[in-house]
C-alpha cells in the first residue's frame, strides 16, 4: 500500500465559534422552571440551606433535567442555622461555608471578600449555571435576567430588575480572576448598560458574571430593602428561626423571583477548532487496486480492462500517523472517479 504525505500547504487550521443557547433543549429562554428543595430543611445541613437544585420539568418527570442552582453565602454565618448547638459553634453554618466556597474559587485568599463597585456587602446570592447546560463558556452580551418581587412597602405591586453583563459597553474588556473573566452585571439588556453601574449610589452593582465558569454573584444590597425578595432572613442559630410558614429560605427567595419574573436567557459558547487536509490524487497515482481478487496467483490482472486503461472510484481517505498507523478515516459522499487522465483534490475536515 502506498502513502502520500502531506505537505506544509495541504494542512489548514481554522476556529470558528458556535453559539447556541444554554437551557435544555435549546430553549432560548427559561420561561418556567421547577424545584423540589421545599423539602429539604429538615436539618441545619439539610441542601436546602446550601442551595436550590433547578430544572425546567417537574421532577415527576423522568426527562426533567437541572438548568441551574442558587445559593446564599454570608461572610459573617447569617442567614441560616448553625450546623451544631456547641459552644464557639456559633456563625458556623451553611451560608458561611457558601460564602468562603466562591471567595476561594474567585480570590483564592480567605481574607478578600466581595466588593461591588466601592461597597462591601455581607451576604450575596449565587447562581451558578448545571455544567452541563454550556460548552465552553457562557457568551458575555447575551445575559439578559429579569427579577420581579412584590415591593414590601406596598403590597400588591412589583418591582422588576432587567439586568445583563456590561461586556458590550466595557468593550470587551474584562478583570481576569481565578474563575475566568469577570463582568459587572448591570442594568440593562444583551451586554449593554442602561442609566447608571450602580443599583444604589451607596450599594454598588448588582453584581458579577464570570462566563467561564457559569457563575452570575449578585449583591443583595443593591436591590434595596424595598424590593422584597432580596432582603435576606438573616436570622442566626436555632432551627425554630427558619420553620413555619412564610419563613422563607434565602435560596428560596431568589428562585421565586426568577421564575415569577418568567424571563432568564443567556447563551453559550464554544471554540470549534477545525483542521483541513487537502489529499491530493494527482493523475499517475492511485489508479490501481491493492485488493488480492483483482490479480491471478502469478500477479497477472484479472479483467483485461485493467490493463491499457484502469479505472478505478475513491470511496475513502484514511489518515496515517508516522508509523503508518490509521488514526482517521473519511468517507465520500458518492465515489470519485480516477483514472490516468484525472486528478482528485479531496478536503477532508477534522473537528475537535
Amino acid at each position: 500500500m502506498s502513502l502520500t504525505r502531506f505537505s506544509q500547504g495541504d494542512i489548514v487550521i481554522s476556529t470558528d465559534s458556535l453559539v447556541t443557547s444554554t437551557w435544555s433543549g435549546n430553549t432560548n429562554n427559561l420561561q418556567t422552571a421547577f424545584t423540589s428543595s421545599a423539602n429539604n430543611f429538615t436539618s441545619p445541613t439539610s441542601s436546602g440551606f446550601f442551595h436550590l437544585d433547578v430544572y425546567d420539568k417537574v421532577l415527576t418527570d423522568t426527562s426533567a433535567e437541572l438548568q441551574y442552582s442558587i445559593a446564599y453565602g454570608n461572610r459573617l454565618g447569617s442567614g441560616s442555622p448553625d450546623f451544631t448547638n456547641d459552644s464557639g459553634s456559633h456563625g458556623q453554618n451553611a451560608s458561611r461555608a457558601t460564602y468562603g466556597a466562591y471567595r476561594n474559587l474567585v480570590f483564592g485568599d480567605e481574607n478578600q471578600f466581595f466588593t461591588f463597585g466601592t461597597h462591601t456587602p455581607d451576604d450575596i446570592y449565587v447562581i451558578n449555571v448545571a455544567r452541563a447546560r454550556y460548552k465552553q463558556t457562557l457568551k458575555p452580551g447575551t445575559l439578559n435576567l429579569q427579577l420581579s418581587a412584590s415591593v414590601a412597602t406596598s403590597p400588591g405591586t412589583h418591582h422588576n430588575f432587567q439586568l445583563t453583563d456590561d461586556s458590550i459597553t466595557q468593550n470587551g474588556s474584562a478583570k481576569l480572576t481565578n474563575l475566568g473573566r469577570q463582568f459587572n452585571i448591570v442594568s440593562g439588556s444583551s451586554g449593554v448598560m442602561s442609566g447608571s453601574l450602580l443599583g444604589q449610589t451607596v450599594s454598588g452593582s448588582y453584581g458579577l458574571f464570570y462566563p467561564d465558569a457559569g457563575v452570575l454573584i449578585l449583591n443583595p444590597d443593591a436591590f434595596g430593602s424595598g424590593s422584597g425578595f432580596l432582603g435576606p432572613n438573616k436570622h442566626k442559630g436555632e432551627m425554630t428561626n427558619y420553620e413555619g410558614a412564610g419563613k422563607e429560605r434565602n435560596p428560596e427567595l431568589l428562585y421565586y423571583a426568577i421564575s415569577s419574573s418568567g424571563n432568564f436567557i443567556v447563551d453559550t459558547e464554544e471554540k470549534v477548532t477545525s483542521q483541513y487536509y487537502f489529499a491530493r490524487a494527482k493523475n499517475f497515482e492511485y489508479n490501481y487496486t491493492t485488493n488480492p481478487s483483482f490479480t491471478d496467483g502469478s500477479g497477472n490482472l484479472s479483467f483485461s480492462s485493467m490493463i491499457n486503461n484502469p479505472v478505478t472510484f475513491i470511496t475513502t481517505v484514511g489518515l496515517y500517523n508516522d508509523s503508518s498507523d490509521l488514526v482517521a478515516v473519511a468517507k465520500l459522499s458518492q465515489p470519485v472517479v480516477k483514472d490516468f487522465t484525472k486528478e482528485a483534490l479531496i478536503r477532508v475536515k477534522l473537528d475537535y
